[in-house]
């Protein structure tokens, strides 16, 4: 008998922050969480993640590659069996949604 290894939603959740807050938006130099792109984060009890995010703007030049940075990103993490990126836009990307961590990094405090 194998013994399963149970981590809990929080836990992961903690984990896919981490994960998440390697991956840059290369026209600025914060990262994608605290630059307040990550809208929200799902995890099941079978441990499929979906991530809502956006972008700085629909034209993004990272629209393509981005969301499939992120997810490849999240899969690789053991507990996450899978993971899927919806972008959304709405509501759209403000200033307002960076964190006071961003906003000091990007001297705009």
């Amino acid at each position: 008998m194998s013994e399963e290894v149970t981590i809990d939603t929080a836990e992961l959740g903690d984990k896919i922050v981490r994960v998440l807050k390697t991956i840059y938006d290369p026209e600025i130099p914060v990262d994608i969480y605290e630059l307040g792109l990550i809208y929200d984060v799902f995890v099941n009890e079978d441990n499929d993640v979906k991530i809502l995010m956006t972008l700085t703007s629909p034209n993004c030049p990272v629209a393509e590659t981005l969301p499939v940075e992120v997810e490849e990103k999240v899969k690789s993490l053991d507990a996450v069996k899978d993971a899927e990126v919806e972008i959304t836009f709405d509501p759209p990307w403000t200033q307002e949604l960076m964190s006071e961590e961003a906003k000091l990094e990007l001297g705009m405090l």
